[in-house]
C-alpha cells in the first residue's frame, strides 16, 4: 500500500504528520506536485515532480495508482476518481471520502462553484485550523491501524 499526497495545496503541517507516520509505520509516501517540495530524508518518502498544467498531478496519481492505496487530497474531482479505483481518499480536514458519500459531496462543490460564479459567495474553505488538523491525525492513525 501506498499513501499519495496531491501535494502541490496540502498544507505543510499535514505533510508533516505524514512524514512522521512514514517512519512510523514504515509505509510508503509519494507525494506528486508541479514544483518542488522539500521532503526530509527517509526511505519511505518520495516526491514526483509533474509538468505543470491543470489536473496534470491528478492525472498522475490516478494512472499511477493500486487498489487499496490512499489518496489524501481536497480534490473532489479527485477523491471521486480514486474512489472508483477501488482506493481510499482522506481530506487534510480528516474527512474520509467514500462510495458513501463522495456524490454529496461533489453535489455541495458544485453548488459551491456555482455560487461563487454568481458573487453570491466569495473566497473558499476557512483556513485549517487545530481541530481539522487532530481529525486528520486521528483519521490517518485509525487507517493505518485498519490497513496494514
Amino acid at each position: 500500500m501506498y499513501i499519495w499526497v496531491d501535494a502541490d495545496a496540502c498544507p505543510k503541517i499535514i505533510k508533516e504528520i505524514l512524514f512522521r507516520a512514514a517512519n512510523r509505520t514504515k509505509i510508503n509516501i509519494i507525494l506528486v506536485a508541479n514544483q518542488s517540495i522539500f521532503i526530509p530524508p527517509s526511505n519511505y518518502i518520495k516526491t514526483v515532480k509533474v509538468a505543470s498544467g491543470f489536473d496534470v498531478a491528478d492525472n498522475y496519481i490516478v494512472c499511477h495508482l493500486n487498489e487499496g492505496d490512499l489518496i489524501v487530497t481536497a480534490d473532489i474531482l479527485l477523491a471521486d476518481a480514486v474512489i472508483q479505483k477501488g482506493c481510499f481518499a482522506l481530506n487534510p480536514r480528516g474527512i474520509f471520502y467514500s462510495t458513501n458519500n463522495i456524490k454529496q459531496h461533489l453535489s455541495t462543490r458544485n453548488l459551491n462553484t456555482e455560487l461563487r460564479n454568481t458573487g453570491l459567495i466569495t473566497g473558499g474553505p476557512a483556513t485549517l485550523n487545530k481541530k481539522d488538523i487532530q481529525l486528520f491525525a486521528n483519521a490517518l492513525d485509525r487507517f493505518l491501524a485498519n490497513h496494514k
